[in-house]
């Protein structure tokens, strides 16, 4: 500690008053024996107090003044090494150091919980902005087969269950001027693994007469099922027939799902 912070620390006037311990008048005799600012600081502080006493004092006989002022006399002691009491200024420095980590403690805890938040609002604006995306795919798909199913032009044939499967049905929609064909599949099952619907435009006289006019793959993918096939220039009716992965040449007729006369 420099002469003058130990001075202006307020330690010499407790040592002249006789309020510290006797370790820390041993320690303030030390440091008045070996700086002379110190030592004349605690003269000073004496001078002054003799002053004031003499002058809310000022009939006291002169002996008693000489033993007051004798009694306040600096006494020196033993020199030894001890270290400099606490101030309340470093107490202070203390506190406000633990204070600051409290503070910059408290902030990082909330600028991470602010990241996550902007991290958990970004997750749910990329997972809304996919929902949103599928949702217009799919809103999409639906107003284009609304579209096939309310365009005039349109024939709808049905397509009823046959033996294999009584409880299937289906609906083509076909456009004789454009030869465009839609097929609705969804009163079909899910076909079996290693199997698929074939569709077949069939021509029935003078002889039956059935053309491949597509597969129905991704089944399950087909959400709405309806499949648009290869373009029909003639049909006298409409089959759906199940057969192996790829397709057949010829309908199996034992596989034969639905039926339709257009």
């Amino acid at each position: 500690m420099e002469t003058n912070e130990y001075i202006e620390s307020g330690i010499l006037e407790l040592y002249v008053y006789g309020l510290l311990t006797e370790s820390e008048s041993i320690e303030v005799a030390a440091m008045a024996k070996k700086h002379d600012e110190i030592n004349t600081e605690i003269i000073a502080i004496e001078k002054a107090i003799v002053a004031l006493s003499a002058s809310f004092s000022p009939f006291h006989s002169v002996a008693n003044f000489e033993k007051i002022k004798a009694k306040l006399e600096l006494k020196h002691g033993k020199v030894v090494d001890i270290k400099p009491a606490t101030t309340w200024s470093q107490y202070a420095g203390w506190a406000a150091a633990v204070l600051f980590l409290l503070g910059f403690a408290y902030q990082y805890v909330q600028l991470t919980q602010t990241k996550q938040a902007i991290e958990t609002v970004g997750t749910e604006k990329d997972k809304l902005k996919s929902e949103y995306a599928l949702l217009d795919q799919e809103n999409k798909a639906t107003e284009k087969n609304l579209s096939i199913v309310r365009d005039i032009k349109n024939t709808g044939v049905t397509l009823g269950g046959q033996a294999v499967a009584p409880q299937s049905f289906a609906k083509a929609y076909w456009n004789k001027d454009t030869r465009v064909t839609y097929i609705d599949a969804a009163g079909l099952p899910k076909p079996p693994k290693g199997k698929v619907y074939q569709v077949w435009a069939l021509k029935l006289s003078p002889v039956l007469t059935p053309t491949s006019i597509g597969l129905l793959t991704n089944f399950d993918a087909n959400t709405q099922k309806i499949f648009k096939v290869e373009d029909t220039g003639y049909a006298e009716a409409f089959g759906i027939t199940l057969e192996p992965e790829g397709g057949s040449p010829t309908p199996t007729m034992d596989q034969l799902y639905t039926l339709g006369k257009v």
